[in-house]
């Protein structure tokens, strides 16, 4: 009888997430600041602490699984192609409902002493040469992880062109991915408890006082991420992923929670890879294509650029031409792959696009005061988007449910 009334994860995460909001409005910011952001900081720093090797397990063990090179070639290829295209239509619905909301129009919002930090966005050359790492030890240890899913995919390579020499090391990784997964979820059962320190100091900190001068800003975010899932991403997991929108949605309730909550990728990723799994993706695929897309598959960044490049030059009066925007489209695309699964990236990455198009800075800054409310709407549509693309290209390779999920492995 007791199990039946076991409460489930998500379910203690949306009471965490409930009381996180009831005590954050009665508590100051010095106190939860104090007391209750701590408990938020443990557990982002216990899911980032499985991060690195579970991706490295993971990946070496996708790529090596798909012994046939020229499959890992097309998958490799699908995967990219699908997250460019759902990232570009990511940018160009953020311009298309900011344009039509016009959240910054009439705002007489003061930018005096504000400052942002210019970031020079980096050559073509330097981009590439950035993902190959010197030393992949290194590059662990500083947790940069497109240099290390470089590393893993190379390994898993030259993993499976041994063949039959290789299986030893294949089932070594394989066990290690498996492992941290059930490390994860001892991990998670913490996570009710960082879920409401992490929202009762943001609700703290922040409070209404902040949000309704900026609630156009939010509001037009939050609509252009809803189109962007249900007209774009459940209508491509239905025809061309074959999964039914219903489905879809409870089985990544609960990665979106945790990267809704953490306002982090990397945090959602070990549930990501799960939920891929339970929705029918092979385990070569959501190996390779989950934490990829985790580096580079910023769908929630891209939609959250398109709409504070309009709000931006609306608050300075600067008019975008057509040509204006569509850089936005092409700079959202590259940044949003550079943006790095970790809280408050894509803001960093939003003064790339402004310099672009001639926004001042100082609207970065501006946008700031309410950065962790835009981080919770971006990150957690970056991880949908993820799931999406797994099932699409698992459905596209013909594999979709070939491989029935079992609880406790990668």
């Amino acid at each position: 009888m007791a199990s039946k009334c076991r409460i489930s994860l998500a379910w203690q995460m949306m009471i965490g997430l409930a009381l996180g909001v009831i005590v954050g409005a009665i508590v100051d910011s010095q106190f939860a600041q104090t007391y209750l952001q701590p408990l938020g900081t443990l557990f982002i720093r216990l899911i980032r602490m499985v991060v690195v090797p579970l991706v490295v397990a993971t990946i070496i063990a996708g790529a090596a699984g798909i012994s046939d090179t020229s499959k890992l070639g097309r998958v490799a290829g699908k995967v990219l192609v699908v997250y460019a295209i759902t990232t570009a239509i990511a940018v160009a619905i953020g311009l298309l409902f900011a344009n039509l909301i016009q959240p910054g129009l009439g705002l007489d919002l003061s930018t005096d002493g504000l400052v942002a930090k210019a970031v020079k966005a980096p050559s073509l050359s330097e981009t590439l040469l950035n993902i190959v790492p010197i030393n992949p030890m290194e590059a662990m240890a500083k947790g940069s992880m497109l240099q290390i899913i470089f590393f893993a995919v190379i390994f898993g390579f030259g993993l499976a062109a041994l063949g039959e020499r290789g299986k030893p090391v294949l089932h070594f990784f394989e066990i290690v991915g498996d492992v941290m997964i059930r490390v994860t979820g001892y991990v998670m059962m913490y996570a009710p408890i960082g879920v409401f320190g992490l929202i009762a100091f943001t609700v703290a900190k922040h409070g209404l006082s902040v949000l309704l001068p900026l609630f156009s800003l939010i509001l037009t975010s939050f609509i252009a991420t809803v189109v962007l899932v249900f007209l774009i991403l459940i209508p491509m997991v239905m025809f061309l992923g074959k999964t039914g929108p219903a489905k879809f949605l409870k089985g990544i309730f609960e990665p979106w929670l945790v990267a809704f909550t953490t306002c982090s990728s990397a945090a959602a990723l070990p549930a990501n890879l799960k939920a891929a799994r339970r929705l029918g993706a092979t385990k070569s695929i959501a190996s390779f294509s989950i934490p990829l897309g985790n580096t580079v598959n910023m769908n929630g960044t891209a939609v959250y650029m398109g709409v504070c490049a309009i709000f931006a030059a609306e608050v300075f009066g600067i008019h975008l031409s057509i040509s204006d925007q569509l850089t936005v489209v092409l700079m959202g695309v590259l940044a949003a792959i550079g943006t790095a699964g970790v809280p408050g990236a894509g803001l960093i990455m939003t003064t790339v696009v402004f310099t672009q198009v001639g926004i001042p800075l100082e609207a970065v800054a501006l946008i700031a005061g309410i950065d962790r409310i835009l981080d919770m709407i971006r990150t957690s549509i970056n991880v949908v988007g993820d799931v999406a693309s797994a099932i699409v290209v698992t459905n596209l390779e013909g594999d979709l449910n070939s491989e029935p999920y079992q609880e406790g492995e990668a």
